[in-house]
Order: C-alpha cells, then sequence, then structure tokens
C-alpha cells in the first residue's frame, strides 16, 4: 500500500461526538413518619351500672314497703301537711281511693293532698281445716289521706264517690299524731301474719293438729299476745286444761 493511502485524509469530516447528559435523577420522596397514637384514656366508671332486680315480693310486703316510708315521712318544715282518717263505705276502701286520685289529678289539688293509703296487713285463717293466708284491712270503713286542709283540699276529699266525712269534730277533722301514724306502721310491718280467731271463749271448737286431734273441748281461755288458746277436753273422764296455738282448733 502507498503511503498516500496511509496518511489520513483531512477533507472527510469525521463524525462531531455529541455530548450526553446525564439523566436527571429525581429526589426519592422520603415517607412522613407516622404520627403518634393518641393516648388511651383511663377507664372510667360505667355511669350505667347493671341493673340487679330485686326477687319479687309478696303483694302485702311490697305494699308495706311502699307505703311505710310515706306513713313515717311526718311533717316537712314549714309546712302543714298532716295524715287525716276519712270514713267511706265499708269494702269499698279501694274504690274511694281510686276515685279520690282521679279528682285530685283532675281538680289540679296534688299540691295540696299529697297521698291517699288503705293500711292492709296479712292474716291467716283457718276454714275447713286447711289454712290461707288472707290481705285484711286493717281499718275497714276508712282511709288515710295526707293532706293540708284548706276549704278546696276539704271539699274535693269530701266529696268525692264513696266518702261519708271526716273523723273530727263536726266539720274540724283531726289530724293523727306521730305515735298514732307509728302504731300504724308497725302493725304494717309486722313480720309474722296475724292468725284469724273464729271463736270466743265459752264456745265449742274441734281440735285439729297435735296429740289431741279430732277432740272436741271448749275454748276456756285466750290470749291474743301470744296467739295461745287454752281448750278444756274431757279426758277420761275429767276436764284436762290443753294450751294450743291458734292454728290447731277451729269453731265446731
Amino acid at each position: 500500500m502507498s503511503e498516500q493511502e496511509l496518511e489520513p485524509r483531512e477533507d472527510v469530516p469525521r463524525d462531531e461526538e455529541t455530548p450526553v447528559e446525564p439523566a436527571a435523577v429525581e429526589p426519592v420522596a422520603q415517607a412522613e413518619p407516622a404520627p403518634a397514637p393518641a393516648p388511651v384514656p383511663a377507664a372510667e366508671a360505667d355511669p350505667y351500672p347493671p341493673y340487679i332486680p330485686k326477687p319479687p315480693a309478696p303483694p302485702v310486703a311490697a305494699a308495706v314497703e311502699e307505703l311505710a316510708p310515706k306513713l313515717a315521712a311526718g311533717e316537712e318544715p314549714g309546712d302543714d301537711r298532716h295524715w287525716y282518717v276519712v270514713h267511706c263505705y265499708s269494702g269499698y276502701e279501694n274504690k274511694v281511693r281510686h276515685n279520690l286520685e282521679q279528682r285530685i289529678d283532675t281538680m289540679g289539688m296534688k299540691d295540696k293532698i299529697f297521698d291517699v293509703v288503705v293500711p292492709t296487713e296479712e292474716e291467716i285463717e283457718v276454714r275447713d281445716g286447711r289454712r290461707r293466708t288472707v290481705e285484711r284491712r286493717v281499718f275497714p270503713g276508712y282511709i288515710l289521706v295526707q293532706m293540708i286542709l284548706t276549704e278546696d283540699s276539704w271539699y274535693v276529699v269530701r266529696n268525692t264517690p264513696g266518702v261519708t266525712g271526716f273523723v273530727g269534730m263536726g266539720n274540724d277533722p283531726t289530724p293523727l299524731r306521730p305515735e298514732e301514724v307509728a302504731q300504724i306502721i308497725k302493725r304494717m310491718e309486722a313480720e309474722a301474719p296475724r292468725v284469724k280467731v273464729t271463736y270466743k271463749a265459752g264456745q265449742k271448737v274441734r281440735i285439729i293438729d297435735g296429740p289431741f286431734n279430732d277432740f272436741i273441748g271448749t275454748v276456756d281461755e285466750i290470749d291474743m299476745e301470744r296467739a295461745k288458746v287454752r281448750v278444756m277436753v274431757s279426758f277420761f273422764g275429767r276436764e284436762t286444761p290443753v294450751e294450743l296455738d291458734f292454728l290447731q282448733v277451729e269453731k265446731a
């Protein structure tokens, strides 16, 4: 090859190299730090604790539980309320109470007449050799009314159907004394039911319980406080006194 061919030719243009710009690097976004957890408040007391129902009470016991605090409430400071005894038709005490309560509502007398009560107590009676517990009114033919005595309140009570009048002198009702209210409460709160005695001294009775069962005797004495009766029984031709419970005998 000749020297001319080896020498580079200046008339031949060379490809100019285009400078390559480096690719732009996008900044990596940094994750924001997670917010700190909110502080957990201390446990608060439940404002509505679970309701635990009471065992059902016997009818009379429930009535005593409701009425005794009302009777014991007495008078309030600066208040002229008292308990009064109102006479009504015997056997219609609950009906009269209902009528009076309706009149109190309809005539707007709740600020003068506060409560109406028919005192009751439990009683055991023996009939045909069987015992049964009954609810007996403490004062048959009467109801108790707690009220402030005015002309209007007197009119509302006195003109209630079934009411025949107040207990007192003439038209001046007499309020119950505190000791009388306490006595009523004591009778209503008696734990043991009273025993209804259908016989009296000198009458023939039949013994229905115990070693003298089916014996006929005569009532000699009745002890109401101890609920005992002494009966004279003919035993081997001799009159022998036997002390028994009220529930061990019945009228012959």
